[in-house]
């Protein structure tokens, strides 16, 4: 299951990238919001427009951005009280930087953004992280039923 999950990640996010030419926190938000069949309102994706690095300046990490914004969407969609919600979103970025070393773009991406990159320099990084999301989210449902049920 986890390698068809990654073949439709890293089609959905070459389609995002060279297709659409979308944002790396867009891309995120849009390839989870398929994968959990969750809807992302348009003023959500308008406001994530400028979220790859705070709009290449090298912040935190569209990726991780996306992530966290939909982490919010999601469950409150399923009726998570926001303080979970905030709890959740801590243990992601605390595990994000365990796993990719950083929650900033300039880390990253230590290149930074120039006119020289290959198109799409963060495609592979992208597939990892969104990976990295999905089972985050996926296991913190689980874990949340489970809780609930006992």
């Amino acid at each position: 299951m986890s390698e068809l999950i990654k073949e439709k990640i890293r089609t959905a996010v070459h389609d995002s990238y060279y297709t659409y030419d979308i944002n790396c926190a867009n891309t995120t938000l849009n390839v989870l919001s398929d994968l959990f069949h969750q809807p992302i309102d348009k003023q959500v994706t308008a406001a994530a427009v400028g979220m790859h690095g705070a709009g290449g300046f090298r912040a935190q990490c569209g990726l991780v951005e996306g992530a966290l914004m939909f982490i919010g969407i999601f469950f409150t969609a399923k009726n998570i009280p926001e303080s979970v919600i905030i709890d959740l979103c801590y243990r992601f970025a605390e595990k994000f930087t365990e796993t990719f070393g950083s929650l900033l773009c300039y880390d990253l991406r230590p290149g930074g953004f120039s006119d020289d990159d290959p198109p799409h320099l963060c495609e592979n990084l992208s597939v990892r992280t969104i990976y990295f999301s999905y089972t985050f989210i996926t296991d913190s449902l689980k874990n949340l039923v489970a809780a609930h049920h006992e």
